[in-house]
């Protein structure tokens, strides 16, 4: 595979980590403060994964680190979700954290469909 930075994927995830890193500086004790923490694990956790999983040897091992990603953008939603209930971030923070953590998930799924196609069936 190509060297992980210059796959769009992995730059809107990066830019996705930084911009939840940002939002969710301020936040501070309880509740709050383990989901801040769960929230920047479970996001960064996705372009880690793209990282990672694009070093291996096969589209096969790739896609698997791609469907570990595909969860960690999932759980990164359900975070968002509970600080918004929490008041610890407000709805336009979350609906525009939401919106690209969607993006990455439309472009981790459509990444994973293409890696779990046989290559000989490639066009």
């Amino acid at each position: 595979m190509a060297d992980f930075r210059k796959l769009l994927v992995w730059q809107k995830a990066n830019s996705l980590s930084v911009a939840t890193a940002e939002a969710v500086e301020t936040i501070r004790g309880g509740a709050g403060s383990i989901l801040r923490s769960q929230l920047l694990r479970s996001t960064f956790s996705i372009q880690s994964n793209i990282a990672e999983g694009s070093s291996k040897r096969s589209d096969r091992e790739f896609a698997r680190y791609v469907r570990i990603a595909l969860g960690s953008s999932t759980e990164s939603a359900n975070h968002l979700i509970l600080l918004r209930d929490l008041g610890a971030l407000d709805s336009a923070c979350v609906t525009a954290l939401s919106s690209r953590l969607d993006e990455v998930g439309r472009m981790l799924s459509g990444l994973e469909k293409r890696l779990s196609v046989p290559e000989d069936e490639l066009p």
